[in-house]
């Protein structure tokens, strides 16, 4: 699946294709409108390699993030310098507070964004019960490079360019004289949002649907009023849940092509965003036995 994006907004793009993977600190993917207040919380995956416990982090704020609030962490020293290069530390107050093996948490920072769009770079020092790790890099734009230690990235969108991200997206094909078919993904927005419609020049109508219980019968109906994307959190269209119902098909959905889909949010304020993306058609494996989501 692939982010259409308006000329302009060739940076904010570049998050798509780019990131990595086996990061141990990183920013929740979807990025934030330039310009807006932003909560930036670093999650912690597992401490560094060979150590058994996490025992500081240590963000470095770059140009671009004004800081407003650093929130304590529970059995934490929280410590904010201002002078010189800007950064922000945690540490445990004893050793049995500090953040084990796998375990999971996050350190989250308050403030203001830029009003430039492009990647925003945050280095994050993470410090164990044995050695460091330094997540600093920042890329060079060389083709097919993978960074080590990379630096958390926040991507600053222009106005009007959604701050969710979307995975996995798959639509269901449809054979020539169907009239509906399914469109299924996971979305996340790092502040909150609410998708409020969607349309593809493909078919006629595009809603969100659901599937709920009436007595013994389980049936599908439109979501009124939209789907909820609370901050920070997964919220997955599938078969058998919540998914896309594509509806007055205009051509048939053919295995192997991508259909273009605008997903249209609005977030706590009412400003609204949108999000063009190419979503490949075809049933992952493991998704067919869950059936077809149109049986209406």
């Amino acid at each position: 699946m692939k982010k259409k994006f308006p000329a302009p907004l060739a940076l904010a793009a570049l998050a798509v294709f780019t990131g990595a993977a086996s990061a141990h600190v990183t920013l929740p993917p979807g990025g934030a409108a330039a310009g807006s207040d932003y909560e930036a919380a670093f999650r912690v995956g597992h401490a560094c390699e060979g150590a058994k416990a996490t025992t500081g982090i240590t963000v470095r704020l770059p140009k671009g993030f004004t800081l407003a609030e650093a929130v304590p962490r529970a059995g934490w020293k929280l410590e904010v310098q201002k002078e010189g290069e800007p950064q922000v530390r945690w540490t445990p107050d004893s050793p049995d507070k500090a953040l084990a093996g796998h375990d999971k948490a996050e350190f989250i920072l308050r403030g203001r964004l830029t009003s430039t769009p492009g990647p925003l770079y945050f280095k994050v020092l993470q410090s164990c019960d044995v050695g460091s790790a330094d997540w600093a890099q920042l890329p060079t734009g060389a083709a097919g490079e993978k960074l080590v230690s990379p630096a958390a990235r926040l991507d600053v969108l222009a106005p009007g360019v959604a701050a969710v991200d979307v995975k996995d997206a798959w639509v269901r094909p449809a054979v020539p004289g169907q009239s509906g078919t399914g469109a299924f993904m996971k979305l996340s927005a790092p502040s909150g949002a609410r998708l409020v419609s969607l349309s593809t020049p493909a078919a006629g109508v595009a809603e969100v649907h659901e599937m709920k219980m009436e007595g013994d019968v389980m049936k599908m109906r439109e979501l009124k009023g939209g789907l909820d994307l609370p901050p920070r959190k997964t919220v997955e269209l599938s078969p058998g849940g919540y998914h896309v119902m594509l509806m007055d098909l205009k051509q048939p959905i053919t295995k192997g092509t991508n259909l273009p889909l605008t997903l249209r949010f609005e977030d706590a304020k009412g400003v609204k965003s949108a999000l063009e993306v190419s979503v490949p058609v075809g049933i992952p494996e493991g998704a067919a036995a869950a059936g077809s989501p149109h049986q209406h």
